[in-house]
């Protein structure tokens, strides 16, 4: 499978771009390309509200403490897989509707489906993106493969 499968609109809009670039960082591993993706004062909520990944549920705030959240959630995982099958850009935002398979170590695969909205400034850097996902639902596919 490809990194990321996009089967939704292919109409570019400064968030949608935005969304394709930060997906595609995340699939190379590329931190500090996906960093520089993100306004100064940006906010990451993934999952949106209390987490395992932010116990108080306000999300990351800023660029150092979004590289933070990168460490924790994203730095561990061997490998992602981003198949997104619809996409909705309204104004300054979009909302892409799909699924993102993580790998783990030791062959163990997460697939967390979810809505994953991202908001941009009018230069196209993210101000805020906010990924809707239940932990539950996500955990259920839990699976070791191989």
């Amino acid at each position: 499978m490809t990194a990321v499968t996009w089967t939704a609109s292919k109409t570019e809009t400064p968030a949608r771009v935005a969304s394709w670039r930060s997906m595609d960082c995340v699939t190379r591993g590329a931190k500090d390309e996906w960093l520089a993706l993100f306004a100064e004062d940006a906010v990451v909520e993934d999952p949106v509200g209390p987490s395992m990944f932010d116990n108080e549920g306000k999300g990351h705030h800023g660029k150092e403490a979004i590289a933070a959240f990168w460490d924790l959630a994203i730095a561990n995982v061997e490998r992602f897989e981003f198949a997104m099958h619809d996409s909705f850009a309204a104004g300054s935002e979009c909302a892409n509707v799909g699924t993102i398979s993580a790998f783990l170590p030791g062959g163990a695969r997460v697939d967390t489906e979810g809505v994953f909205v991202y908001n941009v400034s009018e230069d196209g850097l993210i101000k805020s993106m906010r990924a809707f996902w239940e932990t539950e639902r996500a955990m259920a596919t839990l699976r070791v493969e191989g």
